[in-house]
């Protein structure tokens, strides 16, 4: 299974970059996204950057992520890695909300 890692360039170069995330440092293909000044975070894959991040959206990934490994070393106490999500109802894509509606409207009509 390939998991995307969020990566911060460190040291930009020409169609590589090095880049830091998750306690790794590595040499990150550029060529899907181009040239990105140092301090950008990017969604890597299998050491090629597939996407440009927020820097929000990159902390995100990374708790996400921490809360995984926590969760199979057995650890319990994974809320605060989510905290975005804490104390508000989930919310579906937009693209999604049109079809859980139409689901509804037809399961009422049955």
């Amino acid at each position: 299974m390939c998991v995307g890692v969020p990566m911060k360039v460190i040291k930009p170069g020409f169609g590589f970059a090095l880049c830091e995330g998750m306690g790794a440092r590595r040499e990150i293909d550029m060529r899907l996204v181009g040239d990105q000044p140092e301090g950008t975070w990017l969604m890597t894959f299998l050491d090629s950057a597939r996407e440009v991040l927020s820097e929000d959206d990159a902390k995100k990934i990374s708790d996400a992520l921490q809360a995984v490994s926590l969760t199979f070393s057995g650890a319990t106490d994974i809320d605060h890695l989510f905290a975005d999500l804490i104390d508000r109802e989930p919310t579906l894509p937009e693209h999604l909300r049109d079809q859980t509606s139409k689901a509804d409207e037809k399961e009422g009509s049955s």
